[in-house]
């Protein structure tokens, strides 16, 4: 399980220097990302993901969810009123509630990865000013360490909280 952290820094520089300190630490490149306004350069920093911008994971877990139970009204409502002709059973409703799983989620994904990620909300005015946000996924256990590796090495780096878990598919 691992724990997002948030490191607000003054500028590219700063953010580079905290990105080799966190490599020196032993956190792979592909859990850390940089997020900084349009126009910003980040040079060899990895640009956070449509993932880590916008809303996209809790678009379509509610579009997989939504969808999947409208698909099952729908294969109800199938089976109680069936058309002329044909013979209907339980597989209907299975059908319908993973036809309607799937365009939940193709619908849902590509409405929620225009929307600005929530967790991100408070860091808007910032980055806007031309801060540098890291986000970077540790595992439990290493939190503390670095956190404080952090603080102590670069006082430059505001640390702005955690999420207290984040999903555990990538």
């Amino acid at each position: 399980m691992r724990r997002r952290l948030y490191f607000l820094l003054p500028n590219v520089k700063h953010a580079k220097q905290v990105y080799h300190q966190l490599l020196l630490s032993h956190i792979e490149e592909r859990y850390i990302h940089a997020l900084a306004r349009e126009g910003i350069t980040l040079g060899d920093l990895p640009e956070a993901t449509v993932m880590e911008k916008s809303d996209a994971r809790h678009g379509l877990g509610l579009g997989l969810i939504v969808g999947g139970l409208t698909g099952a009204l729908a294969g109800v409502v199938a089976l109680m009123f069936p058309p002329s002709g044909l013979a209907m059973n339980l597989s209907v409703i299975l059908a319908m509630s993973v036809i309607g799983a799937i365009m939940g989620l193709w619908i849902s994904g590509m409405i929620a990865s225009d929307v600005p990620n929530t967790h991100l909300k408070e860091f808007t005015k910032e980055i806007e000013n031309g801060k540098i946000l890291l986000i970077v996924d540790v595992p439990k256990e290493q939190v503390q360490t670095v956190t404080r590796k952090v603080k102590k090495l670069h006082p430059e780096a505001d640390m702005r909280g955690r999420d207290p878990t984040i999903p555990a598919f990538p």
